[in-house]
């Protein structure tokens, strides 16, 4: 019995055995990977938070390739000026969609309900992405960059920051690039995403009127169960479709 007893005691102090237990607690696995969504989910509205990550994906896979052949091979090569092309598109897209997912959430309130950090984290993220985006434009190696960064370098020295980020320095400003400012990007998409997974995709105001005049109506049984069908809080099938 002592033991038995012994071990126990021993792995409930282990700090593996506490993290696992405590990102169980947090997020379980029914919320991570979720069968379905709500059917509200299935609305246009909530499409653009997928294919900002969509686009996430394809900047990324496309800077790799260009990281690891340089320079020379995306101006020189007709395959690296495919994947320059597609880095580009990709960054366009990235922020057109993110710009209307932001939009769209706003006009939601999609802090409602506990939600304040799944708001904070992907304003955050739209704001980390500017400066990854600038640094990615000064560092093409062309005539392009060496205005955008002439330019730049003015607007931050008028601005009285221009002493702590020289944007004529090419490696300083392919590390933020390619390094620093990605990382962060992608740690905080990680963390909207989990954020969305633990507290729910944020419901259209219509919901929440009906569920609480249903609420109001105490024991109505017709009346919640008619106010239950109009919004159909179920899983629907519809896949994972927005944040």
């Amino acid at each position: 019995m002592s033991t038995a007893a012994g071990p126990a005691r021993q792995a409930s102090r282990s700090w593996t055995v506490r993290i696992r237990e405590r990102m169980v607690g947090v997020l379980p696995p029914e919320k991570l990977l979720p069968n379905g969504q709500p059917a509200y989910v299935a609305s246009w509205i909530y499409v653009f938070g997928v294919l900002s990550l969509s686009s996430l994906v394809v900047i990324i896979t496309s800077g790799c390739i260009l990281a690891l052949k340089g320079p020379q091979w995306w101006h020189l090569s007709s395959l690296g000026h495919f994947f320059n092309s597609v880095h580009l598109w990709g960054v366009e897209f990235f922020f057109f969609f993110m710009v209307i997912h932001l939009w769209g959430k706003f006009w939601m309130a999609a802090w409602r309900g506990g939600r304040a950090r799944v708001w904070m984290t992907g304003a955050v993220t739209f704001v980390v992405a500017i400066p990854c985006a600038l640094t990615g434009y000064v560092s093409q190696q062309n005539f392009d960059s060496q205005w955008i960064s002439t330019q730049a370098k003015d607007a931050m020295n008028a601005a009285g920051i221009g002493a702590f980020f020289n944007l004529m320095n090419f490696g300083q400003m392919y590390s933020y690039h390619v390094l620093l400012l990605p990382v962060a990007v992608v740690l905080l998409v990680t963390a909207h995403v989990l954020l969305v997974r633990k507290h729910g995709v944020v419901p259209p105001f219509e919901r929440e009127r009906i569920l609480a005049g249903a609420a109001a109506l105490g024991g109505v049984a017709p009346a919640a169960s008619a106010a239950q069908s109009l919004v159909d809080d179920s899983s629907s099938g519809q896949p994972a479709a927005g944040q």
